[in-house]
């Protein structure tokens, strides 16, 4: 069986991987929404699909960011963790 530290790590690597997924995933509907934009929309239907694709972006961002925080968080975790074990293999 994994140690903590190993399991904490493990999921520290997995949300850095999703959070970059998702910031991946971002870029291209941000690269979308740019493309959308440029053709300056004029009619009803193009601005609804403006609006459409504008909601998906804030979606993903926030999406994004949250994934990127959890792996923050799990990545500090797990740094902490494996500080505490080799301070207490030195007082030893």
């Amino acid at each position: 069986m994994a140690s903590r530290a190993e399991r904490f790590k493990k999921a520290a690597v997995k949300a850095a991987k999703k959070a970059r997924q998702w910031a991946q995933t971002a870029a291209r509907e941000a690269d979308r929404l740019l493309a959308e934009a440029q053709k300056r929309a004029k009619t009803e239907q193009r601005q609804k699909q403006l609006k459409a694709a504008l909601r998906r972006t804030g979606k993903v961002l926030k999406a994004a960011g949250r994934a990127a925080i959890v792996a923050g968080i799990a990545a500090g975790i797990a740094s902490a963790r494996t500080e505490r074990k080799l301070a207490k293999k030195a007082k030893r």
